[in-house]
């Protein structure tokens, strides 16, 4: 038990530190100035704000970019990469912010449950470290499962948007507003970054790099074979048309293999529901009336 209140009390200073030594306020203010920044302005929009989000993300704010400083330079990379791939459903800090959240909630509840129980033990505190394990790789997996969804959207809706593209240049659209038509007309994430691609074409950007930047913040193998293809036919010279109908029968043909993969994989998926499912109903179905009428048979057996 004075372990876990030197723990606790420990925690608590070291929090209290980290609030306290967030940063020099007034170099903060002159950057701002110097960026041009107007604080008047955005204490208006602070006011706007709810209430438990004024009160709790000023508290937040500072250990989690402590943490941050405390993470790898990879990991750090890893997660910025996978939050442009899932879309960026939340900023960098937003989900550092989730993290720390769910690690204090996993940690906190096994803490409250033994300290009522006495001592701390090495099964407690390895009871501990798994909540904390837990509470750290609970988002990452949100996360990733972010990311599969979206490219797996993104993978369905491309043989169609390919189609599309392919026929609108073919009647004598330019491949700008081939792609503006069928971002108008497909829905999901790939029209998203359709719209995102041509407004940084407008922009002035290039269009190789601004369709580099598509393949980029999708991570899907199919697109960035397209993308890759269209820029290699603008630079040789070649028929844009010409490569995106061959490219449009790849996808065609990469899609009925991917529909026959899933069906290959089918029974093997089913093996384990009939064994733990539908066998042992069987079975009781099956020989229950049997043995009934066995134990009736030979009652003293």
């Amino acid at each position: 038990m004075e372990i876990l209140t030197i723990f606790v009390i420990f925690s608590t200073v070291f929090v209290a530190v980290l609030a306290f030594s967030g940063g020099n306020e007034s170099v903060r203010m002159r950057l701002e100035t110097l960026r041009g920044e107007s604080q008047a302005a955005k204490t208006e929009e602070e006011e706007y704000l709810p209430f438990t989000q004024r009160l709790l993300m000023p508290i937040m704010r500072v250990p989690v970019q402590q943490m941050a400083r405390l993470m790898p330079t990879q990991m750090l990379d890893g997660v910025k990469e996978r939050l442009i791939l899932a879309g960026e459903p939340m900023s960098l800090n937003g989900y550092l912010t989730l993290q720390f959240i769910s690690i204090l909630g996993f940690t906190g509840m096994p803490i409250l449950l033994f300290m009522s129980s006495g001592a701390l033990s090495l099964t407690k505190i390895g009871v501990i470290l798994g909540f904390v394990i837990v509470g750290f790789m609970l988002p990452q997996m949100w996360l990733k499962s972010r990311v599969t969804a979206r490219q797996t959207a993104i993978i369905r809706s491309l043989p169609d948007a390919f189609d599309l593209i392919t026929t609108c240049v073919e009647a004598g659209l330019g491949l700008d507003a081939a792609l503006s038509r069928v971002a108008e007309k497909v829905e999901g994430p790939f029209a998203d970054e359709l719209t995102r691609t041509l407004r940084d074409i407008v922009l002035g950007k290039q269009r190789s790099l601004a369709l580099k930047e598509l393949g980029d913040r999708t991570g899907v193998p199919d697109l960035v074979t397209f993308v890759n293809a269209v820029i290699q036919a603008e630079r040789m010279g070649s028929s844009v048309g010409t490569v995106l109908r061959v490219q449009a029968d790849q996808l065609r043909v990469r899609r009925r293999q991917r529909a026959e993969e899933q069906a290959y994989k089918a029974p093997v998926k089913m093996i384990f529901p009939l064994i733990l499912c539908i066998f042992p109903t069987l079975f009781i179905v099956i020989l229950g009336p049997a043995v009934i009428t066995i134990m009736n048979d030979f009652p003293g057996g």
